[in-house]
């Protein structure tokens, strides 16, 4: 009988279930949306119930739709949105408060405060992250601040707390597993990724008791069985979990130090692998855990653009320019003007500017402006956002990057992959399959199930989607990210 590894990949805006078999090859696909909550501008919000219901549904729709028996999963992987929070009662199981999701900026008071009482070096020193609403820390304070009685029933042990791959474990295993991972605990903003602990001074800070948080365990291993009441009457277990950014990292085999890939989804997150020793960015970068893997950590530089595939959603939805998102690639390459910059700081600008207080800007505009101006100009937002992480990046690894791995929804779109080859003056790969993410929790499931025997074998080469090299001259490149440079130095200026 055949077997496969199915993946969970909970993100920002839909839960898919995705089926591989040993060759790496997906045998099926299931998706679907779910809410997004704004009650106040800058504030995202998610129902982690829905979240959980959503995942059920495309467990089940994947299998039925491969004709695949639950007996043929040979165990299950979970990437996640990372830092997105749920903080839920530990008695019913029910969260106490809508997630709080990464995006959010509804917890800038909490962070300014920190900032203001001098705990940036602090906290830095000891999680690798600055101090920022993107973490899960000022998510879980914000909660218990926000709900009646909270902050006694935490101090009681009543609450639980956790990323959304700790919450969909909690509920998948009938409420017996409260872990994650190193990779999303190191995303918290509470986690000592030197010590490998979470840290009792922070939590002191925050007034957060430590019998909230789950138990950390290595990126591959067991961390939880499927109840068979959520799988069909048959339980399978969980052998794989990583934040989706730390996972595609692993999907797109960047095993060895120096290695980097940039993934194109709600947000931009470049990453790269820097071994077994953490370094410290000076250039706006965090310092993070790439994953845990036989008791061994593995470190990496990170930086996060907040707004990007999410940006071609807003010119999707809210501008009504086109149905689908792949159409941006046609108006892209009809456009006219060249001049126009679009700053989609719709959540403030992550790395390597940390500004939370920014917001949204174009410039450059005429009368003779058309929506195929703005498309690409927004799709040129993606790449010059990219250029900004990768030369602090270079800057920090004291080193060049000659090779850029792309992945994620918009990596499939062609002008923009060229542009974004223009723009860093390097070559950049596509694979094959640009699951990335989904395909790095398969691989850390599959190896502590022994479905793969070792990364050596994960590492054959199966060969480039495509390969992008750069057609524009280095002077133009670099004329065009000055004026990238000029605009988000005015849309900073104008929100302060």
């Amino acid at each position: 009988m055949e077997k496969f590894i199915l993946a969970i990949d909970q993100g920002t805006t839909s839960c898919r279930a995705i089926l591989f078999d040993h060759d790496s090859k997906i045998r099926q696909v299931a998706q679907r949306e779910f809410t997004q909550i704004f009650r106040q501008p800058g504030w995202v919000e998610h129902d982690a119930n829905e979240i959980f219901l959503t995942v059920e549904s495309v467990m089940a729709s994947c299998l039925q739709n491969a004709g695949v028996q639950p007996d043929q999963v040979a165990a299950v992987g979970i990437t996640n949105q990372r830092e997105t929070t749920v903080v839920w009662n530990r008695e019913t199981g029910l969260p106490i408060a809508n997630a709080i999701v990464w995006q959010s900026r509804q917890t800038a008071e909490i962070c300014d405060d920190l900032r203001s009482h001098g705990y940036e070096d602090l906290i830095r020193s000891r999680t690798g992250l600055r101090i920022d609403p993107y973490f899960s820390a000022s998510k879980i304070r914000w909660i218990l601040d926000h709900t009646e009685g909270g902050q006694q029933m935490a101090e009681e042990g009543k609450l639980l707390a956790g990323t959304i791959d700790t919450w969909l474990m909690y509920r998948l295993s009938g409420g017996t597993a409260h872990v994650t991972d190193y990779s999303n605990a190191s995303r918290t903003m509470l986690y000592n990724i030197f010590e490998k602990k979470w840290d009792e001074r922070i939590l002191a800070l925050l007034n957060i008791p430590a019998c909230m948080l789950p138990e950390v365990k290595d990126s591959s291993g067991h961390f939880a069985d499927i109840d068979a009441t959520h799988f069909f009457g048959h339980s399978v277990p969980i052998m794989g979990v990583a934040g989706d950014q730390q996972a595609a990292l692993f999907g797109q085999k960047c095993f060895t130090p120096g290695m980097a890939k940039n993934t194109y989804g709600t947000g931009c997150f470049l990453l790269m692998n820097t071994g077994s020793e953490p370094k410290v960015s000076d250039n706006g970068l965090v310092t993070t855990i790439a994953w845990g893997y036989k008791g061994e950590i593995t470190y990496a530089l990170e930086g996060s653009v907040f707004v990007a595939g999410s940006a071609i959603q807003w010119l999707r939805d809210e501008l009504k320019f086109f149905a689908a998102s792949p159409e941006s690639e046609e108006l892209a390459l009809a456009a006219k003007d060249d001049s126009i910059y679009v700053v989609p700081a719709f959540v403030g600008l992550g790395a390597p500017y940390w500004d939370d207080r920014a917001r949204g800007a174009i410039f450059g505009l005429t009368r003779g402006s058309d929506r195929a101006d703005l498309t690409r100009a927004t799709l040129q937002s993606l790449a010059y956002q990219t250029k900004d992480v990768l030369d602090a990046m270079k800057a920090d690894a004291k080193d060049d990057i000659s090779v850029l791995r792309v992945d994620g929804g918009a990596s499939a779109n062609n002008y923009l992959m060229q542009f974004q080859s223009d723009v860093l003056q390097c070559q950049v790969v596509r694979p094959q399959n640009v699951e990335t993410t989904a395909l790095g929790a398969a691989y850390l499931a599959g190896l502590a199930a022994g479905y793969w025997q070792s990364m050596e074998e994960l590492s054959a080469d199966q060969g480039a989607d495509k390969i992008y090299e750069p057609v524009m001259s280095p002077q133009e490149a670099e004329e065009k990210y000055k004026g990238w440079q000029k605009a988000v130095e005015a849309a900073r200026f104008f929100s302060r």
